[in-house]
């Protein structure tokens, strides 16, 4: 039985080293690191100081966006068309939110909005002139969506104005949407640019 028993030690394979061999690498060694080994040369990462690794951050920018789409939907100023004028007077209604969002290291901006902004303007129909107000109503939009923007207008009451009036009161404020969507495409590149 001794054969047996030298062939199994002589064996190049082994399931546990108990023994250090020549050829095995040395045992690890602590080494206090210094400050130059602290800093890295890696770029800057995007979003949070805890976030170097930019793994997911997401960071509301809701409170921001709503108050300058305000600010730039007022600024569109006065429309002339063939029979009148009208200028946005007011954003009665922004709902919805801003987010940008950090992910392996890639920012990504994204946002849901509704509107409603209130339009006054004046209309000059054989000989009178008359003031009128009206709504323009954008349903849900989001990032990248532009070309889709839709515009309702809803005119106020008005017993005066006939029907064909009123329609031709509703062609011309459609003709807010290519500003508007001039000026939500500048805000699109703004929130990308934070």
């Amino acid at each position: 039985m001794e054969p047996e028993e030298e062939k199994k030690k002589d064996g190049s394979y082994r399931y546990w080293v108990r023994e250090a061999t020549a050829d095995a690498a040395p045992p690890p060694m602590p080494q206090k690191l210094t400050n130059n080994d602290v800093v890295s040369n890696a770029p800057p990462a995007l979003g949070s100081l805890w976030n170097q690794a930019g793994t997911w951050e997401e960071k509301n920018l809701t409170k921001w966006a709503t108050d300058r789409l305000k600010e730039l939907l007022v600024s569109v100023g006065l429309l002339q068309f063939s029979s009148g004028k009208a200028e946005i007077i007011d954003v009665s209604r922004c709902v919805g939110d801003a987010f940008l969002v950090t992910v392996r290291n890639k920012k990504r901006v994204g946002y849901t909005y509704e509107l409603s902004l209130k339009v006054r303007g004046e209309w000059s129909f054989e000989e009178n002139t008359m003031t009128v107000k009206a709504s323009l109503d954008i349903p849900e939009f989001s990032f990248g969506e532009l070309d889709d923007l839709e515009v309702n207008v809803n005119l106020s009451e008005d017993k005066e104005l006939s029907q064909q009036l009123k329609q031709l009161i509703r062609l011309d404020m459609k003709q807010f949407l290519e500003p508007i969507r001039l000026k939500l495409g500048q805000f699109e590149q703004e929130l990308k640019d934070r």
